[in-house]
């Protein structure tokens, strides 16, 4: 049955029908929609728009429909037009004229915009849960690593050194950005549109902050034509989200990278890689390759919304029903590529050893080779090119500047003694960063307990 026959006299042809229908998608919210409904109706009773005692046999009714679904005993009509259509239908069915009363004062246009922000509003709290998981993962890769030098890099190009740890609590920084994104979204999707009615509100006085109070809200939205427009929860989430997505993309890259035999940082666990059909050898790393691969699925579900929405004059629009695959999808695949990934990179090796060996064949300690002769009293600038030339004097004797012998740094200046040698040490070059978000071991073991920190306060409010 659907809820708007009244002014017609044919009913919709069934290809129609079908391209119309949301159910298949929009049944996901049918605990929000039943818990919308039971405010609604309780606002309602209170405000004597219908009979109190009626209010309560309507808001029994959704509470056993509700159960009914969540005990199997009530299964979603796929033929109902959209999860509003099917409560509605359901309750007249089992109540009779109480069941006709609840869309008293309410469209579906306000209440799909409320369905939606209940909805995703669980959803953000969700994945920041899921990301404080990946986090602390981090902090305590960094911690255990937090004196394993490797190579970092500009352009892909070995450069300076830095720690494994230190590369870790990078991650831990975006991921935490990540978490605040979310929860701004969640922030500014909680506003309750319920009231708003199909565009200009109602003549029935309703109490629109006691429905937004029952439902958690902040407060109710406060115009009617952009309660039942508003769309920005979607496209700021799916914002977020592909954001997030990006950064564990980026970290998919690296990982890709690392377990290979050119660099062989790390090795995935067994239960995280998969091999080949026919080459015995191979193991791949499918999860980081899959999660780089649905970024662009991610990033497309924004792209979607956004161009959805760019022409649409106020107020609803059918194109608005466009908004639910698109950010489903997007909080979908966020969830499931955390779910993967996290384990992943909590069982995966670090091999320290042959990160060392490639931070010590990369001359990434020549900037603290410049720096020694600065020290001694040359200009930066000669500095810089007497290195350059040592370098490549290293090259062409297959020496690192850790290995090249003494006389060889004499014959380029006569500031060099054997105090060289420990200023160019890995370690050193490395630990000597303390500066504020330096790379040194003791800096990374300050923040991954700052970040531990701050995702334990987090979870707690």
């Amino acid at each position: 049955m659907k809820l708007w026959t009244g002014r017609f006299h044919k009913d919709l042809d069934k290809t129609t029908n079908d391209f119309n229908s949301s159910i298949s998608f929009d049944s996901r919210m049918a605990r929000e929609d039943i818990r919308g409904s039971i405010a609604h109706a309780t606002m309602l009773g209170a405000c004597g728009v219908i009979d109190k005692a009626e209010a309560e046999k309507i808001c029994d009714g959704l509470e056993g429909i509700l159960a009914d679904l969540e005990n199997g005993t009530l299964a979603i009509d796929p033929e109902a037009e959209d999860i509003h259509t099917f409560v509605e239908g359901e309750l007249t069915a089992r109540l009779g004229d109480s069941g006709k009363r609840l869309h008293t004062a309410r469209s579906r246009n306000d209440q799909v915009a409320l369905d939606d922000r209940l909805y995703l509003r669980g959803r953000c709290a969700e994945l920041a849960e899921q990301l404080r998981g990946l986090i602390l993962v981090l902090c305590r890769k960094a911690e255990e690593h937090s004196g394993d030098v490797m190579p970092g890099y500009t352009h892909l190009q070995r450069a300076q050194p830095i720690t494994f740890g230190h590369h870790m609590m990078a991650y831990g920084e975006m991921f935490l950005r990540d978490i605040s994104r979310l929860k701004d979204a969640a922030r500014r999707m909680n506003e309750c549109p319920l009231g708003s009615g199909a565009l200009a509100g109602t003549t029935y006085p309703l109490d629109r902050e006691m429905t937004a109070s029952l439902l958690g809200f902040s407060g109710p939205t406060h115009n009617s034509l952009d309660g039942v427009s508003d769309r920005d929860f979607c496209m700021e989430l799916a914002a977020a989200i592909a954001i997030c997505m990006v950064h564990l993309s980026r970290f998919s890259e690296e990982i890709v990278l690392w377990c290979s035999w050119e660099f062989k940082f790390i090795e995935l666990d067994d239960a995280f890689s998969t091999g080949s059909s026919i080459m015995p050898q191979k193991k791949n790393p499918d999860i980081a390759e899959l999660v780089r691969g649905k970024t662009g699925r991610v990033v497309g579900d924004l792209t979607g919304l956004l161009t959805m929405m760019k022409g649409l004059p106020l107020a609803y629009n059918k194109d608005m029903q466009e908004d639910k695959e698109a950010i489903f999808d997007a909080v979908d695949t966020l969830h499931m590529c955390l779910k993967a990934f996290t384990p992943m990179l909590d069982t995966m090796r670090v091999l320290p050893e042959n990160m060392r060996k490639a931070a010590a064949g990369g001359f990434i300690n020549a900037t603290d080779c410049a720096d020694y002769l600065v020290g001694k009293g040359m200009p930066f600038r000669d500095a810089y090119r007497i290195t350059g030339a040592l370098v490549a004097c290293c090259i062409d004797r297959r020496e690192t500047l850790e290995t090249l012998p003494l006389e060889e740094y004499k014959k380029h200046s006569e500031l060099f003694d054997e105090s060289v040698y420990d200023a160019i040490s890995l370690e050193r070059c490395v630990n000597g960063r303390k500066v504020l978000g330096g790379p040194a071991s003791e800096n990374v073991l300050r923040e991954a307990a700052r970040v531990r920190g701050l995702v334990e306060q987090d979870e707690k409010e």
